[in-house]
C-alpha cells in the first residue's frame, strides 16, 4: 500500500468551488440523463441495519428511486441485492453484531464477489483490509485494500461539516468521530481529501474502486446524494456489462 497513490481512472471532473454541494448533486443527476434515473427505479439495495444513520440513507436511496431495504440478518442477506449500504456508527459494535447474528461471513463472502457497496464513516472502518487502532477483538471485513485510523480527527465535540472537492465536484458532508485513510493499495481510487483536492496532500477521505465507495464523512446527515447517486451509476454500469438476472 501507498499513503500517496493516485486516484486511478477516477471519473471526470464536475462543477467548481463555489458551487452550492446539493445543487451540483441535482445538476449531476440531470446530466447523467435517463439510464441513471433508470439504474435507480430497478436497483435494490440492502441498508445494514444493526445501527447507525439506517433511516437517512433508506430515505436518500428511495428519493432517487431505488428500493432500499433494512439487512438485519443472516437470512436478508440471501435476498437478491444490487448493492448495499454499510452506514456509521460505532465500528466496534458493528463488528460483534455481525458476528453474534451469523452475518459477517456472508456478507465478506458478497463483497468478495463483488456486490456493491457504499460505507459511511463506520461502514469505511468495516471495509478496511486493516485498522491500525482497532478496539479489543475488533475485526473488519477486509474488503477494501486500506489501512485506517479511527477517530482520526477528533472526538464527538469536534464534529463539523463541511464541503469537500472531490472527484465528482463539490460533496457537503459530517465528520463525526471520523476515520481518516492512512494508505490506500493498487487499483484503489483516491476520491477526496480534506482540505485539499483529491490529487493534493490532505488526509484521504474518501476511496472507491469499480464496486466499492468508501467515506470518512455522512453525506446522508446533510442532504448530499453524490455518492449515492453514483453507486446507483455504477450499479448500473456493472449490470449493463453482466446483462440481466446478474443480481448476488
Amino acid at each position: 500500500m501507498s499513503p500517496e497513490a493516485p486516484a486511478a481512472s477516477a471519473p471526470s471532473r464536475r462543477g467548481g468551488p463555489g458551487d452550492d454541494a446539493r445543487g451540483d448533486s441535482a445538476r449531476a443527476g440531470t446530466a447523467r440523463g435517463r439510464s441513471g434515473d433508470d439504474d435507480a427505479r430497478t436497483a435494490r439495495i440492502g441498508v445494514l441495519a444493526l445501527q447507525g444513520g439506517v433511516a437517512e440513507h433508506v430515505r436518500m436511496l428511495e428519493s432517487l428511486g431505488a428500493d432500499a431495504v433494512t439487512v438485519r440478518s443472516s437470512a436478508a442477506l440471501e435476498q437478491p441485492l444490487d448493492g448495499i449500504v454499510l452506514p456509521g456508527g460505532e465500528s466496534s459494535t458493528m463488528d460483534r453484531l455481525l458476528r453474534r447474528f451469523g452475518m459477517r461471513d456472508r456478507l465478506a463472502q458478497l463483497l468478495q464477489d463483488g456486490l456493491p457497496v457504499l460505507g459511511t464513516c463506520a461502514g469505511l472502518i468495516l471495509l478496511a483490509d486493516e485498522i491500525v487502532d482497532p478496539a479489543p477483538g475488533q475485526t473488519s471485513l477486509a474488503s477494501l485494500g486500506i489501512r485506517v485510523r479511527r477517530n482520526a480527527f477528533g472526538r464527538q465535540v469536534d464534529s463539523t461539516a463541511e464541503t469537500l472537492q472531490t472527484w465528482l465536484g463539490p460533496v457537503a458532508g459530517a465528520f463525526i468521530r471520523a476515520p481518516e485513510v492512512l494508505e490506500v493499495g493498487e487499483g484503489i481510487q483516491v476520491l477526496a481529501r480534506r482540505g485539499t483536492a483529491p490529487d493534493g496532500d490532505g488526509p484521504i477521505v474518501a476511496v472507491g474502486t469499480d464496486t466499492a465507495l468508501g467515506l470518512s464523512f455522512h453525506p446522508e446527515l446533510t442532504g448530499d446524494d453524490t455518492f449515492h447517486r453514483e453507486l446507483l451509476r455504477r450499479i448500473g454500469d456493472l449490470r449493463r456489462t453482466a446483462g440481466p438476472g446478474t443480481r448476488r
